[in-house]
Parts: structure tokens; C-alpha cells; sequence
């Protein structure tokens, strides 16, 4: 995909539908009791792969555009399941059998068997879950036991290891609390309260016990990590302003619009809506900026936007400072390096760490690069946004990861 510079950027935008909301909505009305009906549902391949492993496991899922009608089943099917490229999936199903009556295996693609699944198999370990693994990696063999409630403190801020021991804490016996230092996302504690599950959440802990849902009829607002793309072109473009409309503006997700704040640059919010989970229509307008910096209390609120954030820091004059964000190099490639090699390859004065990245920004980039994202639909975008913004194009290879996440993405660029 040849990306070209582009001259101006006034425009209003819908973005992608948000990713977390959809697979939960999903993959928690599977095992509800009735129907519900997702409205504005991600179609892109990861929500594709939990619709298919929901229905592998019983329950009926129907697709019309992109609504999706879930009819929930009591009791879920032994099967073997494959969940693609989806870190989300694997997780969050790995907590959700634990304690089903059955065998399942959960196995995914090249990426998916590369990536570090102790991190949730351990606590699940600790509630009686009998799981084995290919030295803590991909497939993930469960024989469903009975479990026990735990508190369990995070090592690290995570939303997918935290969902992951809440749903096991849904067929757990007893109270299952986590504990974070860092409050990660938090879709998942809305979501299983608005179905009914015994579930609460005070200074820091989220506990639960064994519960049944009632289904919920929902729409998904846009994914504020797809937002994150048209925002920062229009705050790196002279001129621009573009407005992303009912965006997700969950506190636990909006570290961007913060960082943007803090460069100079101001959202403006309209069309506020509060469900239980808030959007909003976000304008963002090109304006002067300074260098920023990015430390580990404010990643989880925005761990999937670094790469395109590495971005804004080239279009700053002045050095910004990426730290704390360890787990980039476990994502779908090594975010930290895939990230700065292909910046360089651009153009930009930017150094790799051991958690983060150190970008001097000159106020622009050259471009004129041929980028291979390794299949990471993040970077993908990330790189497309950069080469728009830069006096030469990129080229993209494999542009097609993009759909795991934004489909309609390269639209964006069309006049």
C-alpha cells in the first residue's frame, strides 16, 4: 500500500468499533442466559475468531452487517478452539473454561505461540485449574476442574490476566479478588455488572463471586485506539482539525487525549454520552506542541497507541521520552523495536530501550520508506499515519493486517 503525502485533513470520521468491547460483549452473551443483540460489533479478524471459538463452545451467533445476535448456551461443548492472532481471545477463554465441565485445547497462530501465557496460567494454577502448556506458551490444554476463589495480586497491570481471573472467579467456589497497583481497563468489571454477576470493585481490588448472567443488549462506541490515528495526523498537520465521532471515552482508556493535552493540544468534547461505557464526539485541531514524556502509571491507558504516539514525538521539535512499557515487547512483534527501525527507516532520531524508546523530534520526516510490519496491524497504522504526515510517502507491505483491528482503515487517506 503506497501511502502519499497528504495536504490537508479536514474531516469527520467514524473509526473502527472498539475491539475489548466487542470480544466481551461476545464472548460473555455466549454464556448468558437468552439472546442479546451487539449493535456497531467490530467485524475485524480477532472478534471474528472469538465469534467462531463461542460457537465451537454451543452457543448460536448470527451476523447481519455488523450486528451480531448471541444466543447464550448453559453448558459449553469440549472442543479444540483456535483464536488466530487474538491475544484477548486466548486469554480471556483460558479463564472463562478453567472451571467448565469439559476438555478444551486453545491454540492460535505463529504470533499467538510466541507470546507469554504463565502470566495467566499461574493464577489460574492457584484456583485448582488444571492446565498444560508448551513451556508456558501456546497450545493450552484445559481439563475443567472445580475451582476455589483467591486473592491475587498483579505483577503487572494487565486487563486480559485480570478478565481472565474474574470469569474463572464466576465458576470459582467463594470470593475471587485482584488486587493492582495500576488500574488497567476496566470493560470487562462494566460489562459482567450490567449482566448481573456478583461483582464489585473498591480502592484498587475488583472481587467476585459464582455468578450467572443475564444477557445485555449493547453498541459499541469507536475504538479509541483506532481514534488515535486521525487524531494525531490532524494535530501533526498544519490546517487540519478532524472530529472522531461516538468514541470510546472510558477513563481507563483515554491516556492519549492526556498525552495530547499535555503537548498542547486540546480535544474538545460534544455528543457526550454516559452508558456504561462513555463516548463522546472528539475534535482535535493542528496546533504548536512540545516535547512530551510517557512514564509506566499512565501505560495501561494507553499501551496499544505508543507506536502512533512515537509518531507525534517525530512532528515535536525537542526530545520525548517513551519508559515503563515493558509489555510493547510482547505484543503482536516487539513494538519497541518494530516501532523504532521503522521510524528510523523514515528518517527520525530515535533510540530503542530496554522499556520504552527516546525519540529527538526535528518537526518532520523525511519518508520515502518501504516498511514491512511484520503483520502487526499496529504498526501498520502507526506507519501509514507517519508517511502521510512525511515530505516522501511509505509504502506498506502486507497491508492487509489491518483488518485484525480497522478494517475500513486506509479510508482515511482518501479524499
Amino acid at each position: 500500500m503506497e501511502i502519499k503525502p497528504i495536504k490537508s485533513f479536514q474531516k469527520t470520521v467514524t473509526v473502527a468499533p472498539d475491539k475489548s468491547i466487542t470480544h466481551r460483549a461476545i464472548m460473555f452473551n455466549a454464556i448468558a442466559n437468552g439472546k442479546a443483540t451487539i449493535k456497531n460489533a467490530l467485524m475485524g479478524e480477532d472478534c471474528l475468531a472469538t465469534i467462531e471459538c463461542m460457537r465451537s463452545l454451543g452457543a448460536r451467533i448470527e451476523i447481519e452487517g455488523d450486528v451480531v445476535s448471541v444466543f447464550g448456551t448453559k453448558r459449553l461443548n469440549s472442543s479444540s478452539l483456535y483464536v488466530g492472532n487474538s491475544g484477548t481471545t486466548f486469554r480471556l477463554l483460558t479463564g472463562l473454561l478453567a472451571g467448565a465441565d469439559g476438555q478444551f485445547t486453545i491454540d492460535g497462530d505463529a504470533s499467538i505461540r510466541r507470546r507469554p501465557m504463565k502470566r495467566v496460567i499461574n493464577p489460574l494454577a492457584l484456583m485448582g485449574a488444571d492446565l498444560k502448556s508448551f513451556d508456558g506458551k501456546a497450545p493450552v490444554i484445559i481439563n475443567g476442574k472445580k475451582l476455589k476463589g483467591i486473592n491475587y495480586d498483579m505483577p503487572v497491570a494487565s486487563a486480559q490476566v485480570k478478565s481472565a481471573i474474574l470469569l474463572a472467579g464466576m465458576n470459582a467456589d467463594g470470593i475471587t479478588t485482584v488486587t493492582e497497583k495500576v488500574r488497567s481497563r476496566n470493560h470487562t468489571e462494566l460489562m459482567l455488572e450490567a449482566m448481573g454477576a456478583k461483582i464489585w470493585a473498591e480502592k484498587g481490588r475488583v472481587s467476585i463471586m459464582r455468578s450467572t448472567l443475564n444477557p445485555l443488549d449493547i453498541t459499541v462506541p469507536g475504538d479509541v485506539s483506532s481514534g488515535a490515528y486521525p487524531l494525531v495526523l490532524a494535530s501533526c498537520l498544519d490546517g487540519a482539525t478532524v472530529t472522531v465521532k461516538k468514541m470510546g471515552i472510558n477513563p481507563t482508556r483515554t491516556g492519549l487525549l492526556s498525552v495530547l493535552k499535555n503537548c498542547g493540544i486540546t480535544p474538545v468534547f460534544s455528543s457526550k454520552k454516559k452508558n456504561a461505557e462513555p463516548s463522546a464526539d472528539v475534535t482535535v485541531s493542528y496546533g504548536e506542541k512540545k516535547p512530551f514524556t510517557i512514564d509506566k502509571p499512565i501505560i495501561p491507558y494507553l499501551i496499544d497507541e505508543i507506536p502512533v504516539l512515537a509518531v507525534l514525538a517525530c512532528f515535536i521539535e525537542g526530545e520525548s521520552v517513551i519508559r515503563g512499557a515493558e509489555e510493547l515487547k510482547v505484543k503482536e512483534s516487539n513494538r519497541i523495536d518494530t516501532t523504532v527501525n521503522a521510524l528510523k527507516a523514515m528518517g527520525a532520531d530515535i533510540t530503542a530501550t530496554d522499556d520504552g524508546m527516546i525519540i529527538r523530534g526535528k518537526g518532520y520526516l523525511k519518508g520515502g520508506a518501504t516498511i514491512d510490519p511484520v503483520g502487526d496491524h499496529r504498526i501498520a497504522m502507526a506507519m501509514s499515519v507517519a508517511g502521510a504526515l512525511s515530505q516522501e510517502g511509505v509504502e506498506i507491505l502486507s497491508p492487509e493486517c489491518v483488518a485484525v483491528s480497522y478494517p475500513n482503515f486506509f479510508e482515511l487517506f482518501e479524499e
